[in-house]
């Protein structure tokens, strides 16, 4: 019988009453970055985990899935789940074709593993160098794991600090594979767009393999939800930063929900809201397609039409 741990003090649960968005995403939006956190019942925590979430699987994110009109989504292994990925293949499998993984994943998996998690629908495994959720990131150990996933045609999700970019880059730019990087590499919104920290981010995305998700607006505001002028308007103060990426970028950016929003600390955000902010990021439609639609299925569903 597996013992259900208590949350984290202080744990914000997902909202469970999101708005309907006023914006409606075109069809075959793809949420390439979201998360499953057990049920712990089932799929127990990792004993070396550092936060105990509540649970939010599989259903609750097709419901959501379903709420906010999306059509396909990208289920990023939880740094709760550590290397078990049973969590996630579970929930990419039951979604009956309309998912796709990323697995987390130890130097020594076994060959055998590597090839059962391709056959779930797994493209790529994360990296993950954010102190506060990791204890190491041995750079030797995860230029190991991108050359045992290259023939696989998988890539490397990354997720970092961007004040750590400059120490980091060089080891980015060595891995044989293609990269993916979390919410543009969380830069300082309080700092101008131009400044020198987010523009060494646009060179690095400019001169590697690089698709770039501008995600989690609601983790990079100084500013926070309020609306402005009374509409559904909010976190203006990261809408440079991601138009910014996605006018440099546009066949290279990505878009995901986070839900259920793992580690946030001050407010819980409304899943409708978040897709409210796209038309601010994306000002055309040609823009929003390639954003929502055709980057992420040329990336995770390669061959298939959209």
């Amino acid at each position: 019988m597996t013992t259900v741990a208590a949350k984290t003090p202080g744990w914000l649960d997902w909202y469970r009453g999101p708005s309907a968005p006023a914006f409606r995403l075109p069809p075959g939006t793809v949420d390439t970055h979201c998360h499953v956190f057990g049920p712990q019942a089932e799929f127990p925590f990792a004993p070396e985990r550092k936060y105990t979430p509540c649970d939010g699987g599989k259903e609750d994110l097709f419901a959501l899935r379903d709420h906010l009109g999306v059509s396909r989504n990208v289920i990023v292994q939880a740094t709760c789940h550590g290397a078990d990925n049973r969590a996630m293949t579970d929930a990419v499998r039951a979604a009956g074709g309309r998912a796709r993984g990323i697995a987390t994943v130890r130097p020594d998996v076994a060959e055998a593993e590597l090839l059962a998690l391709d056959a779930a629908g797994v493209r790529g495994v994360r990296f993950n160098f954010v102190r506060r959720l990791v204890d190491t990131s041995p750079k030797d150990d995860l230029r190991a794991i991108a050359r045992r996933i290259a023939p696989l045609g998988w890539h490397v999700v990354l997720y970092f600090e961007s004040a750590d970019l400059p120490e980091l880059e060089g080891f980015f730019g060595s891995l044989p594979v293609p990269l993916v990087v979390d919410h543009m590499g969380r830069p300082d919104v309080t700092q101008p767009v131009d400044g020198p920290g987010f523009s060494r981010f646009l060179r690095f995305t400019d001169t590697n393999d690089v698709h770039v998700k501008v995600s989690c607006p609601e983790r990079l505001s100084v500013g926070g939800p309020a609306a402005l002028n009374g509409e559904r308007h909010a976190y203006t103060d990261v809408v440079p930063f991601a138009r910014r990426v996605v006018e440099e970028f546009p066949d290279r950016v990505l878009w995901g929900t986070d839900w259920p929003h793992p580690n946030l600390t001050d407010h819980m955000p409304d899943d409708g809201l978040l897709v409210d902010h796209l038309p601010l990021i994306a000002a055309t439609d040609d823009l929003r397609h390639r954003l929502l639609v055709a980057n992420p299925m040329r990336l995770y569903w390669p061959g298939e039409p959209f």
